[in-house]
């Protein structure tokens, strides 16, 4: 398959599952086989650790916005053994691991020398596996070096490290890292709400500090590149990055590109208050694969995308013209297997022994966090007071340690977090402590490793009271350190942990500080076989899902998404070749151009119907650049242009009254020359007693619809809810279908047709294919043609149901070729063609045109319900007899062609109507180049 570089034999698996599970089972070997070699090679735990200083959740430095970035990324080091390339180069997959900061600090020493500090915590995990597989961090190595030899020198240290620097100068930093990220998304992102705009400035800042992020996000994209290897594959990491998958993807369409957010994603109702919520929102659609860490908030951001952006979304992500971003949920875990092993190292015996001491006959209650909002400290400190206040007997029996992480102190509201914090336990302690003992221990700082494990270790309930967060690793580490103890964990049910441990925790909800407090008391009561059975459930999933597997299933499934890209591909028509087009264009002397209207001839809208965000006008508007060459093509004698559209006639009368050309209006049922009077094309007596029935129905649900409204016309019946709320007026629509099915329409000749935005009911037969050959007839005997129609091009953005108007024109092809084989096989068959004569054509549109017309004379003829036959009048003997003998295509001169639909039995396919003005604009230079010949 083009663009796989992965050996595909017969016996690999087809389907997505498949595949998928055979990865599974492949990564599961290869574990067990590394487990072996690593128990032979002997536990060098120690070594790596040290006395380096622990900060839990994969932090760094104390910045807020790293939390599980780093443990988790680092994860992705420790891939599995199973991939296999077809030149025979190393069985492993180059992993381009791209986030804000490295996971090295460093600090310079001289002019060209530098220390390096590697980061604690996740990045241990992922230099143990280092051997097993070829990955590069890209990132900010967090430090200012503004020359050259600095910089050099900086990218050699690094290298070493299989890092690789992203240089920003300060300004970029202050307004892109410290501006748009920590103050505007992840306040947005945690439910906080965008910065009040209380002047004018704010409002700059806002425009100043996106433009910052967007730039920061090129020099990203700009290091990625300079680096990326044929087969590598991308992964960008959290909110800071989310303009990165586009600016990859502008420089490389086939590149493989994942996004991961590790915190939460807000609400369409919250993201929508972002004033640069489409750019980032399309942003992340070009990434192949969307990761995020819980169920919820990949149905935000699904949700986010449909009502914004107004596009589809689908059990498997969202749906873009085609294009499918797969979105789906990862849970990130931890090395379990690390806090495991630690427990059993002397040092943390030690501590253990220690605490034991230090805290015997008390129950320990722990606390861990970043000194953050968003992390509920007062919450549970509030809800351990109330404990005390309705338990007196516990006053004395239990403790509560709280490590505060301190964070962004140069912040005031981080600031008077602390403060606040700080006379709480102090109001806390002075009223239930004693001389010789407190109720809480707060600390103001972090722990090494091996003092945090044993504090894990002896604790007996531990407390997660976030108010809102990503993931929380500590209840994962409470959990790995549980082995003897089988404490109890409450949780936050705003953390994502609560997804997956919410069955063996106590799940709150923080800001009810009476139901915390209740459930402080229900866990230190807890039965000891209820303790076990809930810690057996937690401790399972922990070791099962660890970030090791989380990284390793989140490359597999992008891997697997590219697959099935592939596979779609197929399935889509090419672009259309303009010089193509164009040069057989002007080779030929009897031509005929069809257009669509809606979305082919007018001004671009998005998928919700609007111009520039904003509903300009409800009527459609011609584009303004397509109306010269428009003119100059319908006043060509060598050109014939025929302007077929579902809109009723009215509306085609004032758009292109002006214009020398044909007027197919309600589908081809109505006709004109726009010198001459309407005329129709639809068979005689064409039972249309539905229509009053239909009419009530559409009238109701237009009232219970808001923004959304019904055309009469003659031949059918238009319920359009395009400005509607997309996901009522999909609701709606469903409604209104099985309304229609088992009502009105049940023993009616109808057809029901589903738009975009709308559902139209029609008379059976009504199609712009079953059309054409009446209209061409008709064309014929007005214009007396005597030489056959050797060019035609079709265009339009037309409905499935009317997509018989391509098909119409088609030469024999294999009756299962795929639309994207008609563009290839046409070329084999065009020299097998026979020439044109007046009574047969080597197209299949002779031979179709005479089927559709007589399949749909034959509905009429044999209706039951009519009791008339119907009789063929003299224009359709016309189209009958005369436009089944009008063309001689050869194959090569038939360009049929869709308009932003990448499903479509077109040959080929073009963008937006922008590029149909590009097209008409060509064909206008050929003409005004041959009046000048």
């Amino acid at each position: 398959m083009p663009g796989n570089n992965y050996n595909c034999d017969p016996a690999t698996p087809r389907s997505r599952l498949e595949r998928l599970l055979r990865e599974r089972e492949l990564r599961k070997s290869n574990r067990l086989l590394q487990l072996n070699e690593e128990g032979r090679d002997g536990n060098k735990e120690s070594e790596l650790f040290g006395n380096d200083s622990y900060i839990s959740e994969g932090e760094i430095l104390g910045l807020p916005n790293e939390e599980e970035v780093l443990e988790g990324v680092a994860g992705a080091r420790s891939l599995v053994d199973g991939w296999q390339w077809q030149d025979g180069r190393s069985s492993k997959q180059r992993l381009l691991v791209v986030a804000n900061r490295l996971p090295v600090s460093a600090v310079r020493r001289g002019e060209d020398s530098w220390q390096l500090e590697m980061s604690v915590g996740g990045l241990v995990s992922a230099l143990l596996g280092v051997k097993e597989f070829e990955a590069r961090w890209i990132g900010w190595a967090g430090v200012n070096v503004p020359d050259d030899v600095g910089q050099r020198s900086l990218t050699k240290a690094l290298a070493e490290k299989r890092c690789i620097p992203v240089f920003l100068d300060e300004e970029i930093v202050h307004q892109y890292y410290n501006g748009y990220c920590n103050n505007i998304l992840w306040p947005l992102f945690h439910y906080l709400g965008l910065p009040q705009e209380d002047r004018l400035a704010t409002t700059r800042s806002f425009q100043s500090q996106f433009d910052a992020y967007k730039k920061a996000n090129q020099l990203f994209a700009d290091v990625v590149n300079r680096h990326y290897e044929d087969g590598d594959v991308v992964w960008c990491h959290d909110y800071h990055l989310m303009f990165l998958p586009k600016c990859l993807k502008e420089y490389n369409n086939k590149m493989k590109v994942g996004w991961f957010l590790h915190t939460p994603f807000p609400s369409s109702e919250i993201h929508r208050t972002l004033p640069s919520r489409s750019e980032l929102l399309r942003s992340v659609l070009k990434a192949d694969l969307v990761g995020f860490h819980t169920y919820d908030y990949a149905r935000h951001f699904v949700s986010a995308c449909t009502r914004i952006l107004g596009l589809e979304g689908t059990p498997e992500g969202v749906e873009d013209q085609g294009k499918l971003t797969r979105v789906a949920a990862f849970p990130i875990g931890i090395d379990s297997d690390r806090f495991i092993r630690a427990r059993e190292l002397p040092q943390v015996q030690d501590h253990m022994k220690e605490l034991k001491d230090r805290f015997a006959g008390r129950k320990v209650m722990l606390g861990v966090d970043r000194l953050d909002t968003i992390k509920g400290i007062p919450q549970k400190i509030l809800a351990f007071e109330k404990f005390l206040e309705e338990n007196p007997d516990w006053r004395n029996q239990v403790v509560l340690l709280q490590i505060a992480v301190p964070t962004r102190t140069d912040v005031p509201e981080y600031q008077k977090l602390t403060s606040q914090v700080h006379e709480i336990v102090g109001r806390i302690n002075g009223r239930f402590g004693t001389l010789t003992a407190v109720p809480i221990h707060h600390l103001d700082r972090s722990l090494d490793f091996h003092a945090l494990c044993a504090l894990y270790a002896v604790t007996d309930v531990a407390l997660v009271t976030s108010l809102r967060d990503g993931m929380n690793l500590v209840s994962y580490e409470f959990v790995a350190c549980q082995a003897s103890k089988k404490g109890v964990l409450i949780l936050s049910e705003f953390a994502g942990a609560a997804q997956s441990l919410g069955a063996g925790a106590v799940l709150v909800n923080p800001w009810n500080i009476t139901e915390v407090a209740a459930s402080i008391g229900y866990a230190l009561n807890m039965p000891a076989d209820e303790r076990e059975k809930r810690h057996q459930h937690n401790f399972k999933h922990v070791t099962t899902h660890t970030s090791q597997e989380w990284a390793a299933t989140f490359v597999s499934e992008l891997n697997d998404t590219i697959v099935e890209a592939q596979l779609r591909t197929r399935q889509v028509p090419p672009l259309l070749p303009i010089k193509t087009a164009v040069d057989c264009y002007s080779k030929c002397s009897n031509r005929l151009i069809i257009l669509g209207f809606n979305a082919t001839l007018t001004e671009p809208v998005d998928a919700l119907g609007r111009r520039g965000g904003q509903i300009r006008e409800m009527d459609l508007k011609l584009h303004p650049d397509i109306k010269e060459p428009l003119k100059k093509l319908s006043d060509d004698p060598k050109t014939t242009v025929v302007v077929l559209s579902g809109s009723d006639r009215n509306v085609l009368d004032n758009i292109f009254s002006e214009y020398n050309m044909w007027l197919a209006a309600e589908n081809g049922m109505f006709l004109r020359l726009t010198s001459g009077e309407w005329m129709t094309t639809m068979p005689e007596n064409l039972n249309m007693e539905w229509v009053d029935s239909i009419k009530h129905v559409f009238e109701y649900f237009t009232e219970r619809t808001p923004r959304s409204h019904f055309e009469l016309r003659e031949t059918s019946l238009v319920w359009n809810y395009k400005y509607a709320d997309v996901e009522f007026g999909r609701i709606q629509a469903r409604d209104l279908l099985q309304h229609l099915y088992t009502g009105p329409i049940s023993n009616a000749s109808v057809d029901v047709v589903q738009g975009g935005r709308c559902v139209e009911v029609r008379a059976v037969g009504v199609t712009k294919g079953a059309a054409i050959d009446r209209i061409l007839g008709e064309i014929v005997h007005n214009k007396g043609m005597k030489a056959p129609i050797d060019y035609v091009l079709c265009v339009g953005h037309f409905l499935a149901k009317d997509e018989d108007v391509y098909t119409f024109f088609e030469p024999e092809l294999p009756p299962e070729s795929p639309p994207a084989a008609r563009a290839t096989l046409a070329n084999a068959v065009r020299t097998s063609l026979p020439k044109f004569s007046p009574c047969k054509s080597g197209s299949k549109a002779s031979r179709y045109k005479k089927q559709r017309s007589m399949s749909t004379l034959e509905k009429k003829e044999n209706n039951h319900e009519s009791g008339i036959p119907w009789q063929p009048t003299p224009r359709d003997r016309i189209s009958l007899h005369e436009g089944s003998s009008v063309l001689d295509l050869k194959g090569d001169n038939y360009f049929s062609c869709a308009v932003g639909r990448k499903r479509s039995s077109a040959r080929y396919l073009l963008g937006t109507s922008d590029d149909v003005v590009n097209l008409l604009k060509e064909l206008h230079i050929i003409l005004n180049h041959q009046v000048d010949l």
